[in-house]
């Protein structure tokens, strides 16, 4: 089914925003942040560290859910995390079948090298840009938050 690519202004909006540009502009830009040295992880283990460290300690199944993976697939990303000393592996005090993962010294210290790198990188691009291109920025970064925040406005099937 074709979607429609563009929006078109209300009575109050002057701007037709282009779908399309705008979700491969944000595609770009968000591969060329995770282009970088990524720790030896993926992409995927990189986000479920994020989650362990934002959240956790996390049992292994809110995990799961959290990430959106299945069960199976989250074991062996773990197994990888907890192998590199990113994460540790815990038998969860109210449940002795489950275990929980916390995130390590190391595993808060890559994350937030990581972190400043993005920063560092994302600063030196926004130099090339003209001031009023960064003030254009700036101006839509409430409503890049509203779209990238948890949560985001509904999916339209």
């Amino acid at each position: 089914m074709a979607t429609e690519s563009t929006l078109r202004p209300s009575a109050d909006q002057a701007e037709v925003i282009d779908v399309t540009r705008l979700r491969v502009a944000i595609a770009r830009l968000s591969r060329r942040l995770r282009r970088h040295e990524l720790a030896g992880l993926t992409p995927t283990q990189l986000a479920a560290l994020s989650t362990v460290e934002r959240s956790g300690p996390l049992r292994l199944g809110d995990l799961a859910a959290a990430e959106g993976i299945a069960p199976s697939t989250l074991t062996r990303l773990v197994t990888v995390l907890e192998e590199a000393g990113y994460v540790t592996r815990q038998p969860d005090p109210s449940d002795a079948r489950a275990s929980t993962i916390a995130i390590t010294p190391l595993g808060r210290e890559t994350m937030e090298r990581l972190r400043d790198e993005n920063t560092a990188l994302l600063s030196q691009n926004l130099l090339l840009l003209t001031p009023a291109q960064r003030a254009a920025l700036a101006a839509a970064l409430p409503s890049l938050e509203l779209l990238a925040g948890p949560e985001a406005p509904a999916r339209v099937r």
